[in-house]
């Protein structure tokens, strides 16, 4: 059997997903019948069928599945490849870092500060993303490392933790629950996460509770969509205003003082776990000279925080 060729690939995962040769090749801005052709001939390469198709629809066969899943891996293994050597062709090399603003663990400027001093230490440019978009961005190629919260999705890359912190609820003042010492889940329920998620359950963990609705409160929600929520600021004010909380690490509570939102600990709610991670393949200096910065720095951290406040101002004087 011949190589498959990329074009192949491209165009049965377009069939694949739209499962409807028409939508397809819309999609690919190509005529249907050569679309069909090359379908035909991918098939009678491969030896098998792999859609099934009748006069009112298309489905995939049990060999489409397995060859649906395997080509996205490698039609994204190609895109990586190729943002990884245009990023690696520019006049000035630059390591590009994937994390999202202030969760950091607080480590960021010691972290950067230490790299700095490492011999292969071009300049660092920041991939600023969403919660879980910084495992992606190494795997496509957008990132060469990054600081990322665990458990996440770890195909194809190489993690370590650094640092292990609380994460504290952040509500209005004026919220009948700001008055408590602390709080669980279970007392969030008819309340929103900035993201539009019931604030009774934990993503970092399984639902709480039978899955249900929460139920509805007296008060008016505000509306607002995830881009909209997505700035720390605009998250701040969508708190203040009522209904809306957010779990934040420990390290950005205590950056962020604001006199109209408490922060308060929920018993069942899990720490969050920071760590680096970098693409298995990953042979760059400069990844391991910021893996190298970001472990030390995290490990000068823990020590500190083990050691009496008399030993910590001498170890750092």
């Amino acid at each position: 059997m011949n190589d498959l060729e990329v074009r192949q690939l491209r165009y049965f995962v377009a069939v694949a997903e739209e499962l409807h040769f028409g939508r397809a090749a819309a999609r690919l801005g190509m005529a249907q019948p050569p679309l069909s052709r090359s379908i035909r001939e991918l098939e009678r390469r491969l030896g098998v069928t792999l859609f099934e198709r009748t006069t009112r629809q298309v489905t995939l066969t049990a060999a489409g599945e397995v060859l649906l899943r395997d080509a996205r891996d490698v039609l994204a293994a190609i895109a990586a490849a190729a943002r990884r050597a245009r990023h690696a062709g520019r006049p000035a090399p630059r390591l590009r870092l994937a994390l999202k603003a202030d969760h950091d663990g607080g480590l960021l400027p010691r972290i950067l500060a230490a790299y700095r001093r490492e011999e292969a230490a071009p300049p660092v440019e920041l991939l600023l993303g969403g919660r879980g978009e910084q495992d992606q961005a190494l795997r496509d190629g957008r990132a060469d490392v990054a600081l990322l919260a665990v458990p996440c999705d770890e195909r194809g890359l190489d993690v370590e933790p650094l640092l292990t912190e609380p994460r504290l609820v952040a509500l209005s003042a004026a919220d009948p629950l700001a008055a408590r010492s602390s709080l669980r889940l279970a007392d969030l329920a008819g309340r929103t996460r900035p993201d539009g998620s019931p604030a009774d359950r934990d993503d970092l963990g399984p639902p709480v509770g039978s899955g249900e609705r929460p139920p509805k409160t007296d008060r008016e929600p505000a509306v607002v969509t995830h881009r909209a929520a997505s700035d720390l600021t605009q998250i701040f004010k969508l708190i203040e205003l009522g209904d809306t909380v957010a779990f934040l690490p420990a390290c950005v509570t205590r950056r962020y003082p604001r006199p109209g939102i408490v922060y308060r600990p929920a018993d069942d709610l899990l720490p969050v776990t920071l760590a680096v991670a970098w693409p298995q393949n990953s042979h760059s200096p400069a990844v391991a000279a910021f893996v190298r910065a970001a472990t030390a720095v995290a490990a000068s951290d823990e020590q500190n925080a083990t050691m009496p406040p008399e030993a910590v101002a001498r170890s750092s004087g």
